[in-house]
């Protein structure tokens, strides 16, 4: 059972890592938030600390909450859910969900973009799931 559950944490974590670099280098996307990557502020003590990355990425699209919207409405594989996740992936845009009580200004004192999605990238295929995070991005 443990080595059923390392191998299942290996592919969150090169899932993760993968779908973080797709997104880095997508001309939609402004900014991702992942440890893995070198543009992370704590990539360094990341790499220290950790056995991999996970699977859980915070971006922001190019655009505002209606384009963040678009995206996050568009999925189809992830569901629309405000969590850490499990086996499956989710995805939610904090402005709307997570943070919906607080006013925009409020949201941005605390780094809560109009435009920031958050997925916690599950257990299916990596390449269906970059597939599906490119055609929702399409529609912005």
């Amino acid at each position: 059972a443990l080595d059923a559950l390392h191998v299942r944490m290996r592919q969150h974590n090169a899932s993760g890592l993968k779908i973080a670099q797709f997104l880095a280098g997508h001309a939609k996307v402004e900014q991702v938030w992942y440890p893995g990557l070198p543009s992370h502020p704590a990539h360094a003590i990341a790499i220290k600390q950790m056995h991999g990355f996970g699977g859980l990425i915070s971006f922001a699209i190019k655009g505002g909450i209606v384009e963040g919207s678009k995206v996050v409405d568009a999925m189809q594989i992830p569901y629309l859910a405000p969590s850490l996740g499990g086996p499956e992936s989710l995805i939610e845009q904090p402005a709307l969900m997570s943070y919906y009580d607080k006013p925009p200004e409020e949201r941005a004192t605390l780094g809560i973009r109009e435009n920031l999605i958050r997925m916690s990238v599950g257990l299916e295929d990596v390449d269906d799931l970059i597939a599906d995070l490119d055609q929702a991005l399409s529609r912005i």
